[in-house]
């Protein structure tokens, strides 16, 4: 294993981010551990996360720390996860950032959907590799070349 710089391992996990676009979203609910799926999107240092404001998770989240991670693994058993936390925080996007979000459901759970927006920074973050390695960086280069 060897050693990152500081924010090295943050940075991947932004960039390995923007390959996919769900998340499970963990945060405590009543004292006890609860994880719901979010949409997201990079922007800035941070990731912009969508959910569905019926439920009340974006409550529980607002001002406390969470942790959120996404994943993608190809059939031949490829692939990564990022898992991140950081402090989460109601929000307002900015007219480019829903862009990036893109379309929002129609319908949560039968209901008709409301979304909730909340910023994360992620202040730790780790990156697991299954296969052969990091997956190539948007260059092309590998970044344990």
């Amino acid at each position: 294993m060897h050693p990152e710089p500081t924010g090295a391992v943050e940075e991947r996990a932004l960039e390995l981010l923007s390959a996919t676009s769900h998340g499970r979203l963990s945060m405590s609910l009543r004292a006890l551990p609860f994880s719901a799926l979010a949409r997201h999107a990079v922007s800035g240092d941070g990731v912009l996360l969508r959910l569905h404001r019926g439920h009340g998770y974006h409550h529980a989240c607002d001002g406390n720390v969470v942790a959120y991670g996404a994943d993608a693994v190809t059939l031949d058993g490829h692939g990564w996860a990022v898992q991140f936390v950081g402090t989460a925080r109601l929000t307002h996007p900015a007219g480019h950032e829903l862009e990036l979000l893109g379309r929002a459901p129609v319908l949560a759970d039968g209901a008709h959907y409301e979304p909730a927006y909340l910023r994360v920074e992620p202040r730790f973050a780790t990156v697991h590799t299954l296969g052969g390695g990091l997956p190539a960086q948007r260059d092309g280069s590998r970044p344990d070349a």
